[in-house]
């Protein structure tokens, strides 16, 4: 299975969350059959760089950086092999003429077994600059180009029931339909994404490949 996870602004300020995850993925790489892809927005970590006087788009930029390195190094503390990428390095994804494209086969260079974290960080061709693009553009971009099998996003409640078994140990649904639910389990930063997506936890994430204790949100 290769799928595609996004972690949001507010998760990657949560370090219980984090570690929670890398557990999580240091299961799933017990399996040679998954190929985790995972994308990775900023967090708060570029609020208190602009306490620090730094300009907002140059703060966003080195927090991507910055935590691109520390999530690589909170993965390896849980023995998870992970690859970090800011992916205007070699212009592996690139924005040009408003669009994103991406370097197929660079992505083919790379071994398959770590886990590939990706920052939101891409190269302006144009203006011959890094940009930070929005992580709902970048998961609808690379879900097209990379065609993964399930993308999955975090519960905003990760220690709640959010599950309801239907009696098929591999289908669960919404405990309830209404919007306020739903608005208490997405991530603020995803609850606009038109694409069919998976809603899951950092515990439950260890169950890869099997769907058990995920939400299809279509």
């Amino acid at each position: 299975m290769r799928y595609l996870a996004a972690l949001d602004h507010d998760h990657l300020d949560n370090g219980v969350f984090l570690t929670s995850l890398a557990r999580s993925l240091a299961e799933q790489q017990q399996n040679q059959d998954i190929r985790s892809i995972i994308v990775h927005t900023d967090s708060e970590y570029t609020e208190r760089i602009i306490q620090t006087g730094v300009m907002r788009d140059q703060a966003t930029i080195r927090s991507l950086k910055d935590l691109n390195k520390r999530l690589v190094a909170l993965l390896a503390d849980q023995g998870v092999s992970a690859i970090g990428i800011n992916p205007y390095k070699r212009n592996f994804i690139r924005l040009q003429d408003e669009q994103l494209q991406l370097d197929h086969s660079f992505l083919e260079q790379l071994p398959d077994r770590p886990v590939l974290l990706l920052s939101t960080l891409v190269q302006d061709v144009e203006h011959d600059q890094q940009v930070a693009i929005e992580l709902p553009r970048m998961l609808a971009f690379l879900r097209e180009q990379l065609n993964p099998e399930e993308l999955f996003i975090f519960s905003k409640a990760e220690e709640s029931e959010i599950f309801t078994n239907t009696g098929n140990p591999d289908t669960l649904e919404w405990k309830t339909m209404d919007k306020s639910f739903r608005k208490k389990q997405i991530p603020d930063e995803l609850a606009g994404f038109n694409y069919p997506l998976r809603l899951t936890t950092a515990r439950d994430f260890n169950q890869i490949p099997k769907l058990k204790n995920s939400i299809l949100i279509k």
